[in-house]
């Protein structure tokens, strides 16, 4: 679970019918959908649940979680879902409301393992892959600009299919410095460029280690690139190199959870 401060667990009085009020959560609320990111909501304990919508269906399917939680879902329909969030979203019949996770802070990421650093990405959903890939391969937290990434929840979360409640997520006001931070504790710090003159199958990883990667078409800012230690490139052998920045990610951990040492 993400490592948190532990905070209260409450949620209101469980209303059987159907439908209620469809208002707005307040400001300092977030809405999760989707059943892995409202499930691993639910599992986590450090989640402070506010209450929580769901179709019959979708209430079945998580039946287990909303038990050991102690949780009652207020049923209601797919359309009044819908008019809670929009038409096109794919909330799967289930919303909660929840309060949003405190960020981990930086200075408690344990020194090991692969740590994920990301240099304003800002789609949500390309947030969310990276974390389920963090989340699949073990990597010790993300590392995301304060002012220049996604809101954790929505969309973001959907994409992680419940990472969001998995892997810590460390937001900075200064990537620079964070990764002058991480470097002084041993961390080695590789970023991600198509440019690299290396790839990143020759160079030597060790662990702790910090991949960092950046937004499409932007790519690694200056200051950025200059606060890695080497930067490298993922081989390709197509006519199309490019890589989306969340495959880039999944395929740069599968190869440092293999090659670190």
């Amino acid at each position: 679970m993400q490592r948190h401060k532990p905070g209260r667990t409450r949620h209101g009085p469980s209303q059987g019918g159907r439908g209620g009020s469809r208002q707005r959560p307040p400001a300092d609320h977030v809405l999760l959908y989707g059943l892995h990111a409202v499930d691993a909501a639910l599992a986590n304990p450090q989640r402070t649940i506010k209450r929580l919508r769901a179709t019959e269906n979708a209430a079945r399917r998580l039946e287990a979680t909303l038990k050991t939680r102690g949780v009652t879902a207020e049923l209601a329909t797919p359309r009044e879902l819908d008019r809670l969030l929009s038409a096109d979203t794919v909330h799967q019949g289930v919303v909660l409301e929840t309060e949003p996770l405190p960020p981990a802070e930086l200075d408690a990421v344990r020194p090991e393992g692969v740590l994920m650093v990301l240099d304003q990405v800002t789609d949500p959903q390309n947030v969310g892959a990276v974390l389920r890939s963090a989340a699949a391969f073990g990597a010790v937290g993300l590392v995301l600009h304060e002012r220049h990434s996604p809101p954790l929840a929505g969309a973001l979360a959907k994409a992680a299919s419940g990472a969001l409640d998995v892997v810590p997520v460390i937001l900075v006001k200064n990537l620079a410095r964070a990764l002058t931070e991480l470097g002084e504790r041993g961390f080695l710090r590789v970023g991600l460029a198509e440019d690299a003159p290396q790839s990143l199958e020759a160079t030597p990883l060790t662990l702790p280690l910090a991949l960092v990667l950046g937004a499409e078409g932007q790519g690694l800012r200056q200051l950025t690139r200059e606060t890695c230690d080497t930067l490298c490139r993922i081989s390709t052998k197509g006519a199309l190199a490019s890589l989306n920045v969340s495959n880039a990610a999944a395929i740069a951990l599968h190869w440092a959870t293999a090659a670190a040492r």
